[in-house]
C-alpha cells in the first residue's frame, strides 16, 4: 500500500467502523487519528529530502485522480493529524456527559479524512470533492446540537456563506483545467496569463469564504454554537485553514496586482477582525474573531509574495489557537458558559488550564521565544518589503497590536474576579490535550529553520533589527493597552459598532442572507402553487374519469347489452320456426321461394 494513503485511510476506516459498529466510537476515533499521525510522520520522513510520491487513482478520462506527497503537502498533513489527535483526546473528557457520541466521533473522523485528502490532493477534481466533504462535515459538526435554535442557525449560516464563496472555486477550476488542458494542480498553476490571474482571484473569493475574511467573517463567530472541540479543530488546522492553504498552493497564479489585492483583503481583515475581537464579551467568539484576524495576516504574507511566511504562521497558529480553544472548553465546563462575566476569576480556580491559555496567548501575541514571535516576524518582514509595503506594513503591525490587546484583555478578565466553579468530569483528558498543544505552541519556532530548508518556496527575507523591534513593540504595546484599558476606552465611539461585528449596510445578513431566504420562500410558495395546480389537474382528471366510467357503464355497456338481448330474442324467434312439422317447413319454403322470385322479377324489370 502506498504511504500517501496512510494519513487519510486510518480516519476514514475509523469513521466507517463507527457508522457500522455503533459502539466503541471514542476508541475507534482516537485510534484512527493516532494512526493518521503516525502515517503523516512517516510520510514526511520519506519526502523530506525533496522527492515526491504520487498515487494515481481512476478518475475522469485523461484526468486521473492524484494524491501527491511532497514536503509542503506532507507537512500540512502532519499539522492536520497532530491537531486532530490532541483535539480528540480533549474531546474524550469534554464530551463525557453528552449523548450522540457515535455521530460526533464518526463525523469528526470523516472530517479528518476529508481534510487529509484536501491537503494531499494533486488534482483539482479530487480537491473539489474533498472541499465539498469538509463543508458537509463542518455543517454537521457546527449543528451537532441541532435541537438548539442557535446551533441550527449557525450551521445554516456557515453553509450559506461558504457555499456562496465556493462558486469562485468552481469557476476557477473550470478555467484552469480548460486553459492548461490538465487537472493536475502543479501543472495548471504554472500556466500564467490573464486566465490564470482571473482564476487566482476567484480562488481568493473561495478562500475568503472558508477563512472568514471581510466581509464574509460573520459566520465564524456564530459557529461557536457547536461543541468546543469542533471549534478548536475547525479554527486551527482544518476548515478555516483550507482557504489559506488554497492560496499558498496557488500563489504562482497571481501577478503583482492580484497579489496586492490578496494582501489588502488580508490587511483589512486582520484589522477589522482584531477590533471585533477586542469588543467581544464571549471568550469563544473572541477567539473566533481572532482566527479571522490571524488568517488575514497569512493573506498579507501571500500578497507580499512570500507564501512561506504564511505557511509558518499557519503552523504556529494551528498549535496556538487549538490550545486556546481547548482551554476555553475546560473553562466552559467549570462555569457552564463562555461569557467573560461568567468566567471572571476562572484563572484562579483552574490555574493549570489558565497557565496553558496564558502561554498560548503570549505565543499568539508574538512574544519571544514562543513560536508566534518567529512566524509574525516573518509576516511583518514580508509586508514591509513588499510592493505595497505602504499599505501592508502598517496593517500587519496594527493586526499585531490588536492581537496583543484582545489577548491581554481576555487574560485580565479571566484572572480578576471570583465565582463558583463546578467539578469538571474528564479533566485529565482535557488537560492532556491542552498541554500537548501548548508545548507545540511554545517550541514550534525551533522547527521553522528546518521547515524553510525543506519547503520549496521563496524564503522570507531575514528580519532586520528594525523589523524585529517594530513587531515586538507592537506586541508588547498591545498587551499593555489590553491589560490597562477597557475595550470601551480603547475603541471609543466605534465600540458599539465593533460589538455588532462591524456590519456595513446591515452586513451580509441584509445583503445576502435575507435576499436568499426571500428567494427560498418565493420558491416555496411557487412550489406550493405548482403543487396545488398539479392537484387541480389531478382532481379534474378524476372527475373526467368518473364521468367516462359512468358513460361507459350506462351508455356503451347498456347499448352492447341491449344489442345482445335483441340478438338473443331474434335467435329465440328463429328457433320457434324449427318446430319439426313438415307441412310448416314446406309452407315456409314456398313463401321464401315466392319472395325470391318476386325480387328477381322486380330487379330484372327495372333494368
Amino acid at each position: 500500500m502506498s504511504a500517501v494513503l496512510l494519513p487519510l485511510l486510518a480516519p476514514l476506516i475509523a469513521a466507517l467502523a463507527v457508522l457500522v459498529l455503533r459502539r466503541g466510537a471514542t476508541a475507534l476515533a482516537l485510534g484512527g487519528a493516532t494512526l493518521s499521525l503516525a502515517g503523516s510522520l512517516w510520510l514526511l520522513a520519506r519526502v523530506a529530502g525533496g522527492q515526491a510520491e504520487t498515487l494515481l487513482l481512476p478518475g475522469l478520462p485523461d484526468m486521473p485522480l492524484r494524491l501527491v506527497a511532497e514536503p509542503l503537502t506532507a507537512l500540512l498533513a502532519l499539522a492536520v493529524a497532530t491537531v486532530g489527535t490532541f483535539v480528540l483526546i480533549h474531546a474524550v473528557g469534554y464530551m463525557k456527559r453528552e449523548s450522540g457520541l457515535n455521530r460526533f466521533y464518526g463525523v469528526m473522523s470523516l472530517f479528518l479524512a476529508a481534510m487529509q485528502t484536501l491537503v494531499l490532493a494533486g488534482d483539482w477534481v479530487l480537491l473539489l470533492a474533498a472541499w465539498e466533504l469538509i463543508g458537509l462535515c463542518s455543517y454537521l459538526l457546527i449543528g451537532f446540537w441541532f435541537q438548539r435554535a442557535e446551533a441550527a442557525d449557525a450551521a445554516g449560516r456557515a453553509f450559506l456563506y461558504t457555499r456562496s464563496a465556493d462558486l469562485g472555486l468552481y469557476v476557477a477550476v473550470f478555467m484552469l483545467i480548460g486553459s492548461a488542458g490538465t487537472s493536475e494542480i502543479a501543472a495548471s498553476t504554472q500556466a500564467g496569463g490573464i486566465a490564470s490571474t482571473a482564476a487566482g482571484l476567484l480562488l481568493l473569493l473561495a478562500a475568503m469564504g472558508k477563512s472568514a475574511q471581510v466581509p464574509l467573517q460573520d459566520w465564524l463567530m456564530r459557529a461557536m454554537a457547536g461543541p468546543t472541540p469542533v471549534s478548536a479543530l475547525l479554527h486551527s488546522a482544518t476548515l478555516v485553514a483550507a482557504g489559506a492553504i488554497l492560496l499558498i498552493r496557488s500563489a504562482p497564479l497571481l501577478n503583482a496586482d492580484a497579489l496586492l489585492v490578496v494582501g489588502l483583503v488580508g490587511g483589512v481583515t486582520t484589522v477589522a477582525a482584531g477590533i471585533i475581537a477586542l469588543a467581544e464579551r464571549d471568550l469563544k467568539r473572541m477567539l473566533a474573531a481572532s482566527t479571522a484576524s490571524q488568517y488575514g495576516l497569512m493573506l498579507i504574507a501571500v500578497g507580499a509574495g512570500v507564501p512561506l511566511a504564511a505557511l509558518l504562521h499557519l503552523l504556529a497558529h494551528a498549535a496556538i489557537k487549538s490550545s486556546l480553544f481547548l482551554a476555553a472548553g475546560d473553562f466552559q465546563h467549570a462555569r457552564d458558559g463562555t461569557r467573560f462575566d461568567r468566567l471572571a476569576g476562572i484563572g484562579r480556580t483552574r490555574p493549570w488550564t489558565f497557565a496553558g491559555f496564558a502561554l498560548a496567548a503570549l505565543a499568539l501575541a508574538g512574544i519571544p521565544p514562543l513560536s508566534g514571535f518567529f512566524s509574525k516576524d516573518a509576516v511583518i518582514a514580508a509586508a514591509l518589503s513588499a510592493q505595497g509595503a505602504a499599505w501592508l506594513g502598517p496593517m500587519a503591525l496594527a493586526g499585531t497590536l490588536l492581537t496583543g490587546a484582545y489577548l491581554s484583555r481576555s487574560l485580565r478578565l479571566l484572572w480578576r474576579g471570583t465565582g463558583e466553579t463546578e467539578v469538571v468530569d474528564g479533566s485529565a483528558w482535557m488537560r492532556t490535550g491542552i498541554w500537548c498543544l501548548v508545548i507545540l505552541a511554545v517550541g514550534l519556532g525551533l522547527a521553522f529553520g528546518p521547515v524553510e530548508a525543506m519547503i520549496d518556496l521563496p524564503a522570507p527575507e531575514a528580519a532586520g533589527m528594525g523589523v524585529v523591534l517594530s513587531g515586538l513593540l507592537a506586541a508588547v504595546g498591545g498587551l499593555a493597552l489590553g491589560w490597562l484599558m477597557s475595550a470601551r476606552r480603547l475603541l471609543g465611539p466605534i465600540h458599539h459598532w465593533a460589538e455588532s461585528g462591524l456590519p456595513v449596510a446591515g452586513g451580509l445578513t441584509t445583503l445576502i442572507g435575507r435576499p436568499v431566504m426571500a428567494v427560498a420562500r418565493g420558491c416555496e410558495r411557487l412550489e406550493g402553487r405548482l403543487y396545488e395546480a398539479v392537484l387541480g389537474v389531478g382532481r379534474a382528471s378524476l372527475v373526467v374519469a368518473t364521468y367516462v366510467r359512468i358513460g361507459d357503464e350506462r351508455r356503451i355497456d347498456g347499448l352492447i347489452f341491449a344489442l345482445v338481448a335483441s340478438v338473443r330474442a331474434l335467435g329465440a324467434r328463429a328457433r320457434a320456426l324449427q318446430s319439426g312439422l313438415i307441412h310448416q317447413s314446406l309452407a315456409i319454403s314456398a313463401v321464401a321461394t315466392a319472395v325470391t322470385l318476386a325480387v328477381l322479377l322486380f330487379v330484372s324489370s327495372s333494368f
